[in-house]
């Protein structure tokens, strides 16, 4: 099933969203506390849904006053990619470095990052759920010799994959298979029933007021 994306009706004008914008934004965060994975040191993958895109175009339009029905629906064609449809997961990866030693040392050795995420369900493994870049993030990744700092995936579950992810009897994680970087995270209850429910298309928009 396609995903539910965003439209105008869903974004408020900036008056009405500085009214409500300190508890809203307080919800966002617990929100993506629960979609927040943290792999290894330097890696996190936050997953994406429709709220957490309406707060990304919410704060965009604040931060550069964007008023216009025309502006908003620019940020709405970017952001809304990122929305997964029923049977897939989308998350933005960070590669969180903070000196410029760092990203000269790891930028380098993280090329093709982006393609070495895996969700694995069970012990042993039973799925391995593979990590796909978004079509338009992969055709911006022009460099050969580094990577960037931030990246945009997707996971493309099979069926039988998805039926299993939400069966909550057995271990589901998240891994990085890289030559020069490996992790595994398994997710808690609560990170993995968040992302079940964008894997059957269950998700609903939080309430602005």
């Amino acid at each position: 099933m396609a995903a539910r994306l965003l439209g105008l009706d869903d974004i408020l004008d900036l008056r009405a969203y500085e009214r409500v914008r300190d508890d809203y934004r307080r919800r966002v965060i617990e929100l993506k506390r629960r979609r927040r994975v943290g792999l290894g040191p330097i890696l996190t993958a936050v997953f994406e849904s429709a709220d957490t895109v309406r707060f990304q175009v919410q704060e965009m339009a604040r931060a550069e006053r964007i008023a216009t029905d025309e502006g908003i629906a620019h940020e709405l064609e970017v952001y809304n990619r990122l929305i997964p449809a029923e049977g897939e997961l989308s998350a933005t990866l960070f590669v969180e470095l903070t000196t410029e030693a760092e990203l000269r040392h790891w930028l380098p050795r993280l090329v093709g990052i982006e393609r070495a995420l895996v969700f694995e369900l069970g012990t042993p493994v039973e799925f391995a759920v593979e990590s796909v870049p978004e079509a338009s993030h992969a055709q911006a990744l022009t460099r050969e010799t580094v990577t960037a700092a931030v990246h945009y995936v997707r996971f493309p579950f099979p069926p039988e994959a998805a039926e299993r992810f939400a069966d909550l009897d057995g271990p589901v994680a998240l891994a990085v298979h890289h030559p020069q970087y490996e992790a595994r995270t398994e997710l808690p209850p609560d990170v993995r029933a968040v992302l079940a429910a964008d894997l059957a298309g269950r998700t609903e928009l939080l309430p602005m007021g």
